[in-house]
């Protein structure tokens, strides 16, 4: 992340924007947070996706600008 800002959503719907872990599990609360990862099929590879924050699964977002 390097101190950028990332959309967080959760399972439900719910959304975070944070600059760190720390920060998302300070708005979050519960448990430690611990890493989310998603396997892909087709290349046979493993993803950091997000973080498993007491009841809330968040994936993260990072918002990029493309010229036009």
């Amino acid at each position: 992340m390097n101190g950028k800002r990332v959309l967080y959503l959760d399972q439900w719907g719910g959304k975070w924007w944070a600059k760190s872990v720390r920060e998302l599990h300070r708005q979050i609360g519960g448990a430690r947070p611990s890493k989310m990862y998603r396997d892909d099929p087709l290349t046979k590879k493993t993803y950091h996706t997000g973080y498993v924050v007491g009841r809330h699964w968040c994936n993260a977002f990072i918002p990029y600008e493309q010229e036009a």
